[in-house]
């Protein structure tokens, strides 16, 4: 497949800047929303714009079944597991700690790579992970890391959830998905949002109609639909086929960054000397990741 040096920039940025603004569209709606009802709202809606876009250019939507059965099974892999049960997995554990745990992907990505797919590891990503996983409990660790009653349970489920992403990112770099990426995040949302609603029914969550939402609310799912889902995770399949895994997996340590930036400016949160080392550390992290050169 063609590298086009441009959209290859782009898609970071979608991926990088708009996936870490969902920190805090996701904060201002879970305030009000249930968070499977929430997801599912979110991922069904983008899949339906989605389609919509495709049919107005005159794209078909038709797949195959094997890229069909390959997008279900991606869409529950990243949103309908990975997505959905750390949100649930937020109830045995508090917000810094997930994020602490959220940070050890690319490290898991790295090991899977090794033992899945017999990859040597380079000496450049496993630095750029220390300093990854470095900067990330400088950041989160300032405000205290507690342990709550029952947090194995959590702990246990967002490790599965990392196990998660990290599986649907090798299978989709690899995996016959449609040629189209805007085609193949549609179906994959689609997936996704019917396994969430199916999981928000049975937890027997409430549901409300958008008009019925505050317009704080209204706002952030709009942000989420167009930015959050259709572009960046277009971006994010289309990152997977272009560049090697590993690069993509930086997102988990540039997103808080963007997360801290967003609620300092419109959340009035401060950041603490200790958060701008951090993030530098992180950033330091990806440069080492995303500096190796592929063969």
């Amino acid at each position: 497949m063609e590298k086009k040096p441009a959209l290859i920039i782009l898609s970071f940025f979608a991926v990088y800047v708009f996936w870490g603004s969902t920190y805090l569209w996701n904060k201002i709606a879970v305030t009000e929303l249930s968070p499977f009802m929430l997801s599912s709202t979110r991922f069904i809606t983008a899949s339906v714009i989605i389609f919509a876009i495709a049919i107005s250019r005159g794209k078909s939507l038709r797949i195959s079944k094997k890229q069909l059965f390959n997008s279900i099974l991606a869409g529950f892999l990243f949103l309908g597991y990975a997505n959905g049960m750390f949100v649930w997995a937020l109830k045995y554990v508090d917000s810094g700690f997930a994020s602490l745990l959220s940070s050890l992907q690319p490290l898991v990505l790295l090991l899977m790579m090794r033992f899945a797919q017999r990859k040597s590891l380079k000496i450049k990503p496993i630095i750029g992970v220390i300093l990854g996983l470095l900067g990330m409990y400088l950041l989160v660790s300032q405000k205290g890391l507690e342990l709550q009653e029952n947090s194995w349970i959590g702990i246990t489920m967002i490790m599965t959830c990392i196990i998660s992403w990290s599986a649907g990112s090798l299978f989709v770099a690899k995996a016959e998905t449609p040629s189209n990426f805007f085609i193949a995040t549609g179906y994959q949302m689609f997936s996704a949002g019917i396994i969430l609603g199916i999981a928000s029914l049975c937890f027997g969550e409430s549901w409300s109609l958008p008009m019925n939402w505050q317009e704080s609310t209204q706002i952030s799912m709009i942000c989420l639909v167009l930015f959050g889902s259709i572009a960046a995770f277009t971006a994010f399949n289309y990152l997977l086929k272009v560049v090697s895994t590993e690069k993509v997996a930086t997102s988990s340590y540039v997103n808080p960054i963007i997360a801290l930036l967003l609620g300092w400016y419109f959340l009035n949160e401060t950041i603490t000397l200790q958060s701008a080392i951090a993030a530098a550390i992180m950033l330091t992290g990806v440069y080492f990741i995303n500096s190796r050169k592929v063969r």
